[in-house]
């Protein structure tokens, strides 16, 4: 008899499943699925990506406007703790003095009912007390206008990148050392102008080591772009390389200022001792009362170095709502934040490499 198997059709095409179990039972299932259940199961899916994606970036934004509301507070916070000190004894100072130039010309110094005498000696107790204060807590606050002001408003500083530990030299004892010049015009804060053409040829760049040794010193004019505000001081032509002072430095701002301060404090002595009654020098006091016009200036322009950390405290500030800003409506595409140019995440993320 002819075989049975012989006499059957042969299979259509789509009736073809894989001799493989898994892949049978796959194939099966997918006959079986209509074409509405496949879209639905694929929408499911996109959606749930799509729910967790913008959650991560919903909780991503909480993140960073937290760490923004900090950042400002502390800057705030550390902007005030510097500048009311400061402020303070620039006032003090001045007062104390202009007292004491007042009692001397009307030759009522040495009368203890004499009004500017006695101003000066209600003023002294509290200045004396201000100023040991300052110096106890200088080396604090410059840190803190380092953390919370320089680093907090710097958008490209990425903390898990290497960074020395001293990585930035100036110290009290570094302007004590090179004698840093207060009275100097050429040390006085300048931010540069960011309207200077870019264009222009920019003078020959000279190492540190080897600026001292220059006889034309360089400082910070209209023609200075912000980044270049900068100063360079030297303790002699041969024998140290010069130190950089930045003017965008809040730390550096903190640093000068107190240097300052300190000699127009020392310069002040013999007046300081009247105010406080303690015993007089005749010699020194004749000597501050014929420089008035120079200590009067010394004056100013601690004042004008207050001010000038102030309006760079509050640009930092503003800086940091910068680096803080929300992400636009691009940045929420996949694959475009990648995109540099975009600056799209406001917090940089950490580095590969150490």
């Amino acid at each position: 008899m002819p075989n049975d198997d012989t006499h059957k059709p042969p299979p259509e095409a789509n009736d073809v499943a894989p001799k493989s179990v898994p892949l049978r039972w796959l194939w099966t299932t997918v006959k079986g699925l209509s074409l509405f259940t496949v879209l639905s199961g694929l929408f499911t899916v996109l959606s749930s990506l799509a729910v967790g994606y913008f959650q991560y970036l919903n909780a991503y934004q909480e993140k960073v406007s937290s760490q923004a509301k900090e950042d400002m507070t502390l800057a705030a916070a550390t902007f005030t703790e510097i500048s009311h000190p400061f402020s303070e004894m620039q006032a003090l100072q001045q007062t104390l003095y202009a007292d004491f130039a007042r009692a001397v010309g009307e030759k009522s110094e040495a009368s203890d009912k004499a009004l500017a005498t006695r101003n000066a000696q209600a003023i002294s107790e509290r200045y004396e007390k201000a100023r040991i204060e300052l110096r106890e807590n200088i080396d604090l606050l410059t840190r803190k206008a380092e953390i919370y002001i320089d680093w907090a408003s710097n958008t490209y500083r990425d903390p898990a990148e290497k960074h020395n530990v001293d990585g930035d030299p100036l110290s009290r004892r570094v302007l004590r050392d090179y004698g840093f010049d207060c009275s100097d015009k050429f040390n006085f804060p300048a931010f540069g102008n960011v309207h200077a053409l870019s264009g222009d040829t920019p003078p020959k760049e000279v190492t540190d080591d080897k600026y001292c040794a220059m006889a034309e010193k360089r400082g910070v004019d209209e023609t200075t772009k912000p980044e270049d505000a900068f100063i360079r001081i030297c303790a002699g032509p041969n024998d140290k390389a010069a130190k950089r002072i930045n003017w965008y430095s809040a730390k550096h701002h903190v640093l000068t200022m107190h240097y300052c301060l300190e000699a127009a404090h020392n310069r002040l002595a013999a007046a300081r001792q009247w105010a406080a009654g303690a015993d007089r020098d005749a010699v020194k006091e004749s000597e501050i009362l014929q420089g008035e016009k120079e200590i009067i200036a010394q004056f100013d322009d601690l004042a004008g170095r207050i001010n000038a950390f102030n309006s760079l405290a509050l640009y930092q500030m503003e800086q940091i709502r910068v680096k803080y800003r929300p992400a636009r409506l691009w940045c929420n595409v996949p694959f475009v934040w990648n995109i540099s140019s975009l600056n799209c995440f406001p917090i940089r993320t950490a580095s590969l490499t150490r």
